[in-house]
């Protein structure tokens, strides 16, 4: 007797084990906290009518908050966030690229905290 293909069971999905899984190791997600960061600065100098207006731009402020949860998510709560986002509410402070020198700062802290070993001889 032939089995029916309505009934046939399907496949389960594959959960791949911690080794094989797809994550973004430390020094990844800076670089790719650092490629956001400089795309965000430079769409709002780029495109400066649209958010020349400082705190009552809609643009800017949809680019900042968007950023200020991707930063968040890639890198954790750091205070130079805070200033980042805060700097873009004032016209003219804005047109500093606030974003990028936030996680640059973020990163040589990182690297400044990493445990120092010595070299084996």
């Amino acid at each position: 007797m032939a089995a029916n293909p309505k009934y046939a069971k399907t496949p389960e999905p594959e959960i791949l084990p911690p080794e094989r899984s797809v994550a973004a190791t430390g020094s990844q997600k800076y670089r790719i906290a650092l490629l956001l960061a400089v795309l965000a600065d430079g769409l709002q100098l780029a495109l400066i009518p649209l958010f020349m207006e400082g705190a009552a731009s809609p643009a800017a402020d949809a680019i900042d908050i968007v950023m200020a949860a991707v930063l968040y998510f890639l890198l954790g709560a750091h205070w130079e966030f805070l200033p980042s986002f805060a700097g873009k509410l004032i016209p003219g402070v804005d047109l500093v690229p606030l974003w990028t020198l936030a996680v640059a700062n973020v990163y040589r802290k990182s690297k400044r905290d990493l445990p120092q070993t010595e070299p084996s001889s």
